[in-house]
């Protein structure tokens, strides 16, 4: 017979999670009480957009300002791959052919086809490359002069002197003042669009003056009248009125 006794072994139970999550859960509900952290955070977003910028608190301008400037970095960046993208293709462009020497637009194009090939032949750039910049360059001033953009126009107005000099110097001797001509007559066309709502007069700004100040005058008559002393009082009694007058 053994005389072993059974031993109660305790096993290690589960810490209790309730008082942590009791503690968790009046953080949160204080942190969302009237005065509380939260809740003054959920009022500054509330009312920031009628309180414009000057009263918009300051972490949600410094929030703002940050989410502004990554989304100008990661734009730039994606801007930049696309130009970089561009370019190269322009670059491993096939030879720029001849073209057709016809018709009244083959009469503009072909002098300045002429003229890119002939300037490529001295420089590390394809002639297609070159032409495909001019074409690009026309468009986007186009574009952009419709929209009414400064630097557009001032792009539009030199592409076209440009590709005026270069039809005048790709020319044939004998048709060379029509070709400009021509060139020109066209160029002027486009820019209805291009130059759209531009105007050259000058404009003047009426400004109301404001008001002359004038002062004012108001002359006034002051009179001050003195008794007569009374006689038999001397001295003493204008000692005395002095004193009172004063």
């Amino acid at each position: 017979m053994s005389n072993d006794k059974p031993i109660d072994v305790e096993l290690p139970t589960a810490p209790d999670m309730a008082p942590r999550f009791a503690r968790l859960r009046a953080s949160w509900n204080a942190a969302w009480a009237e005065g509380g952290f939260l809740y003054h955070r959920w009022e500054d977003i509330r009312q920031a957009r009628h309180a414009g910028w000057h009263g918009v608190a300051n972490w949600l301008k410094a929030t703002g300002l940050l989410a502004g400037a990554c989304l100008l970095i990661v734009m730039l960046d994606t801007a930049g791959d696309i130009a970089s993208a561009a370019l190269k293709g322009i670059s491993a462009s096939p030879a720029l052919s001849a073209g057709d020497a016809h018709g009244l637009w083959g009469t503009v194009d072909h002098p300045i086809r002429v003229y890119l090939s002939q300037q490529a032949a001295h420089l590390a750039v394809t002639p297609a490359a070159l032409y495909t910049f001019w074409q690009i360059a026309g468009l986007l001033g186009l574009i952009g002069g419709f929209a009414g953009n400064a630097g557009a126009r001032i792009a539009w107005l030199l592409w076209g002197c440009g590709s005026l000099a270069m039809v005048w110097s790709a020319s044939p001797a004998g048709g060379r003042t029509a070709a400009t001509g021509l060139a020109a007559l066209m160029w002027a066309l486009a820019s209805i669009i291009a130059l759209r709502g531009l105007s050259l007069r000058p404009v003047v700004h009426n400004h109301i003056a404001a008001p002359v100040f004038q002062p004012e005058f108001r002359p006034e008559l002051h009179l001050h009248a003195t008794s007569p002393t009374p006689a038999g009082r001397g001295d003493d009694f204008d000692d005395v009125h002095q004193l009172l007058q004063r």
